[in-house]
């Protein structure tokens, strides 16, 4: 049986899920600017979107793998989807009744779904090929995430940023609060068509997807996983790196539209931020064609080591110059998720579905880590919460430093002496 075909078409249908939800957490950042102004948030009240965004990784990763262990991937997916869409009704309750309790259940219930996407299409899409251009095809992938986190700012700010600019102790009126929860109700209806849409489309690639999907390991969880050491270093790492990214990512049009920043309207500042995931899209696409000619952990390295330094610099300079070093930071978050996921599938010493539950609930760390720097803006002011991630991002670069000098377990190749054709 010629597997190259159905190996292609799935992974093509692999990848529309990994634009879907790039598109859909992207729009986490907006929102947490929208609701500030909405409810008269303080940062750290604001970062509480984020917060029930990404806890639900460290809840539902272990049901998760256990779930997409039983149903197979298609299924797995399909209820992944109708969780998220479930979020979308719920976020829509929630702001007619303006809840903001009700806002942040929405939300918790989306990222549930999407856990489950993220454990059952990450290590799908680094598998459907050969070995060797693993790296390769989930940075692919990946890309396509990236150009969904493009987008959904560019959404997220004309639907949610709108007649939102409030001076420093300013509460917003009840007209234009009103007309912001409004369009809250508009873009998760956006979202919930969309993933509607995406449903129904990997329902009808179902053939293709399991006849090239590899075999599922039988009870499978994270529990093994905490007994391999790097299945460890690598959710350590997944949690650094998510929460730096998220701590960036949600702060940035609030960091923009700051008085000494560049000090431009609070929607303008929201468009701004598409630029930062503009930065991971291009990353991975150029990443991914050079990881068939570079060792994958060099590669990360490089972009961890540059990711400090542009942190550092919005540390000490802020202001205008501040602007365009954290946007910048995107660019050198582009391979990181997606290596850091297959350096530690070729290292982990238990199976690839516990390693990727693992994983997945390491990404916890996009809720713990923007509640510090939201509390560190409170305090000191938005520039300084950068000495957050450039911490995680130096913790980085000792990890791909470990992972090149690490043994690759028999049978997960790498592409570190070049790639080997097939």
């Amino acid at each position: 049986m010629n597997r190259s075909a159905p190996a292609g078409g799935a992974f093509a249908a692999v990848t529309a899920l990994f634009f879907g939800w790039g598109f859909i957490t992207s729009l986490v950042d907006p929102l947490v600017a929208a609701v500030k102004n909405i409810f008269s948030l303080s940062n750290v009240e604001a970062q509480l979107s984020a917060f029930a965004f990404f806890i639900a990784y460290a809840l539902a990763s272990l049901p998760a793998s256990m779930l997409v262990a039983r149903l197979r991937h298609v299924r797995g997916i399909v209820v992944a989807l109708a969780l998220m869409a479930a979020g979308c009704v719920i976020i829509l309750l929630a702001s007619n009744a303006a809840l903001y309790a009700g806002v942040l259940l929405g939300l918790f219930v989306i990222a549930s779904g999407i856990t489950i996407l993220q454990v059952a299409a990450n290590p799908l899409a680094s598998a459907l090929g050969p070995p060797a251009r693993r790296h390769f095809r989930l940075t692919f992938a990946q890309g396509f995430n990236s150009l969904g986190t493009v987008l959904g700012p560019l959404v997220g700010a004309s639907l949610l940023l709108r007649g939102l600019d409030t001076k420093p102790g300013e509460i917003l009126s009840d007209t234009a609060r009103h007309a912001a929860l409004s369009s809250i109700d508009t873009a998760f209806l956006l979202i919930a068509g969309l993933i509607v849409l995406l449903g129904a489309f990997i329902w009808a690639m179902r053939r293709r997807i399991e006849a090239a999907a590899p075999p599922l390991a039988a009870g499978a969880s994270i529990g093994a996983a905490l007994s391999a050491r790097w299945a460890v270093l690598g959710a350590l790492a997944i949690f650094l790196y998510v929460g730096a990214e998220v701590s960036i990512g949600t702060q940035m049009a609030l960091f923009l539209h700051a008085p000494d920043v560049w000090n431009i309207p609070l929607q303008q500042a929201g468009y701004f931020v598409s630029l930062y995931w503009l930065g991971a899209m291009i990353g991975r696409f150029i990443g991914s064609g050079l990881m068939i000619y570079f060792p994958a952990h060099r590669l990360l390295a490089g972009a961890m080591t540059a990711a400090t330094v542009l942190c550092l610099i919005v540390f000490l300079a802020g202001g205008g110059i501040g602007g365009y070093a954290a946007l910048a930071v995107g660019l050198c978050n582009s391979i990181a998720f997606p290596t850091i996921f297959t350096l530690t599938l070729e290292r982990s010493t238990a199976s690839e579905e516990a390693t990727s539950g693992l994983l997945c609930t390491a990404i916890v760390g996009g809720a713990v880590l923007p509640l510090a720097a939201g509390a560190i803006s409170d305090a000191f002011g938005y520039h300084h919460s950068f000495i957050l991630p450039a911490a995680c991002y130096l913790a980085l670069c000792l990890f791909s430093v470990a992972a090149g000098r690490a043994a690759i377990r028999s049978g997960r190749a790498d592409n570190a002496g070049g790639v080997i054709l097939h």
